[in-house]
C-alpha cells in the first residue's frame, strides 16, 4: 500500500543556506545520511532532469539491514522540480533484489523562513513497503537534526 511520510524542522539558520545545503554535494554528505551512516555521491547532477546516485553505508553493519547489500542502500535519484529558496523534488528508486523496496518514491523538501531560522518540511509519497514507518520516521529525523548541527549558528 502506498504510504507517504513526513517530517519537519526548524533550523536556525538563513533561508539561502538552508536551501543551498539541499543541492550542495558537499553539504549533502555531510548531513543527509541518517545517524550510524556515511555517504558517498558516485555521480551528482542537481538540476531538473538530472539526477545522482548515492551509497549509504552503515558504520556497524552488525545489526544492519542494508537494502543493496548487507551493510549499505544504493539510491537512484532524479531532481523531477528544483524552484531555488522554496523547494527541491525528487524521484527516488532503491537499488535492491528485494521487491518490498521496489517503485519509486517521491521526496519533496520545502523550505521556508520562519521566525528563529527556516522551517524546512520534508513529505516522502509512495514509501516502499519494505520501510517501516518507524524507521523512515526515524531516518528522516536523523536527516534534518543533521542538517541542524550541519547550519545552526
Amino acid at each position: 500500500m502506498p504510504r507517504t511520510d513526513t517530517g519537519s524542522r526548524v533550523i536556525a539558520a538563513p533561508l539561502e543556506q538552508v536551501y543551498d545545503a539541499l543541492i550542495d554535494r558537499a553539504a549533502l554528505t555531510e548531513w543527509l545520511p541518517p545517524e550510524g551512516m556515511t555517504g558517498r555521491f558516485e555521480r551528482f547532477d542537481p538540476r531538473p532532469g538530472g539526477s545522482y546516485r548515492l551509497v549509504l553505508t552503515y558504520r556497524d553493519a552488525t545489526g544492519a539491514a542494508g537494502k543493496s547489500t548487507a551493510d549499505s542502500d544504493v539510491v537512484e535519484a532524479r531532481y523531477v522540480d528544483i524552484v531555488p529558496g522554496e523547494r527541491v523534488v525528487q524521484a527516488i528508486d532503491f537499488v535492491s533484489d528485494d521487491d518490498s523496496f521496489a517503485g519509486t518514491m517521491t521526496m519533496t523538501w520545502e523550505v521556508t523562513a520562519v521566525d528563529g531560522g527556516t522551517r524546512v518540511d520534508i513529505t516522502a509519497e509512495d514509501v516502499p513497503d519494505g520501510i517501516s514507518a518507524e524507521d523512515h520516521a526515524a531516518g528522516l529525523a536523523s536527516s534534518l537534526a543533521n542538517l541542524a548541527a550541519y547550519l545552526e549558528w
